[in-house]
């Protein structure tokens, strides 16, 4: 269970982001950084039994800075992405605590070329089961509406008139759900992650179905 502390501590970070103040609280940044690893470690657990899962990746506080113009060198936040298993099961999940900001995230943040063009002609051939799931009751209410970067207009050898280039253009298929620190703190806060979690299947297969196939349905494995 994380508590108040983590988001103290994150919140100072964020108002003292620099070497000498992160270098002073080392010992307390190294405590709640295993607070969360431990949160993060029982999340893996119970997502494992609900799915099959390829790894957990914890992200480190340090930014890399070297071709960004923010020099600033620590996140304000504790995060961790887990893996389906590839390459029958697609799309990846992250939990990110910050305060005031944490979200349960995911989908396809950044999809290679091959597997975006496959996404994209799939939509234009039929997009009424995507349709369907981004539609269902559950789906808006967890987590509103498809997000994700976007093409102002149509991508190379598509119609821009054709009646689902909102999702054609997408360069990202995101889900978001976010939480208040309340929402975090509380007892059942792992159990809503994983419902969360849960909430996304319907679309994972619907993406690992057209990502595992080629246009007319065929296995690719």
């Amino acid at each position: 269970m994380l508590t108040k502390s983590t988001f103290e501590f994150l919140d100072l970070l964020a108002k003292n982001n620099n070497r000498d103040w992160f270098t002073e609280n080392k010992k307390r940044f190294e405590t709640e950084n295993n607070l969360g690893k431990a949160f993060f470690t029982e999340v893996y657990i119970d997502l494992e039994k609900i799915d099959s899962l390829e790894k957990m990746q914890v992200f480190r506080i340090y930014r890399d800075v070297r071709f960004s113009k923010d020099k600033l060198p620590y996140k304000n936040h504790f995060s961790v992405g887990f893996s389906r298993t590839k390459p029958m099961l697609r799309g990846g999940m992250y939990l990110h605590i910050e305060n005031e900001a944490s979200f349960v995230g995911g989908g396809f943040w950044a999809p290679n070329n091959e597997d975006l063009l496959r996404i994209r002609k799939e939509i234009e051939l039929d997009a009424s089961d995507l349709r369907e799931i981004i539609s269902n009751t559950t789906f808006k209410k967890m987590f509103g509406t498809l997000e994700g970067e976007e093409l102002k207009t149509a991508p190379k050898n598509f119609d821009k008139t054709h009646p689902d280039i909102d999702l054609i253009r997408k360069k990202q298929y995101l889900l978001t759900r976010k939480f208040t620190n309340k929402e975090v703190m509380s007892p059942n806060f792992k159990e809503e992650v994983i419902a969360t979690f849960a909430a996304m299947r319907p679309f994972f297969n619907y993406m690992s179905d057209v990502l595992t196939t080629d246009l007319n349905g065929e296995s690719l494995y």
